[in-house]
């Protein structure tokens, strides 16, 4: 498959519908056994937001494709890094250059607003995920990612 076959876009608030299915494609292929949805309001409000990106790869005119980042403003320097959230494609349209171009997207974006850097958390045993990011460059770094729960809310 080559670039004339698929084309990536990144999203904006009026792409709210192309949004939700690259939501659904997330959770298809993260097998999510209780996917959440936010509300439209919500996703138009983070779609619209500068620290936030979603790109979306298309085949005709469906979501095949995709990711999500955040810009995360430092107070070292004067710029930004990149948390790539997450990253999926379907597994039908998977090993056709599509995740490599929205790795290559990524970079383009972060070169054009002088960001140097991108990150990815990917979990250990998921050996096609750690295996994708380090055949496009990713270099590996061990850390322990510690995962807090909020307390509950008081009413």
């Amino acid at each position: 498959m080559d670039n004339k076959t698929f084309e990536i876009r990144k999203l904006a608030s009026q792409d709210l519908a192309e949004f939700r299915s690259l939501i659904d494609l997330f959770n298809r292929v993260f097998e999510e056994a209780h996917p959440a949805f936010a509300s439209d309001t919500h996703i138009q409000k983070l779609l619209h937001s500068q620290a936030f990106i979603a790109l979306a790869a298309f085949v005709e005119n469906e979501v095949v494709g995709g990711l999500t980042a955040y810009e995360l403003p430092m107070y070292q320097k004067d710029s930004s890094e990149i948390l790539l959230y997450d990253l999926a494609v379907k597994p039908e349209f998977q090993r056709r250059g599509i995740g490599k171009d929205l790795i290559r997207h990524m970079k383009d974006y972060c070169s054009r607003h002088g960001i140097q850097e991108f990150f990815v958390l990917a979990h250990e045993e998921d050996e096609h995920a750690v295996a994708f990011y380090r055949a496009t460059g990713g270099k590996e770094e061990n850390v322990v990612n510690f995962l807090y729960e909020s307390a509950p809310a008081e009413e």
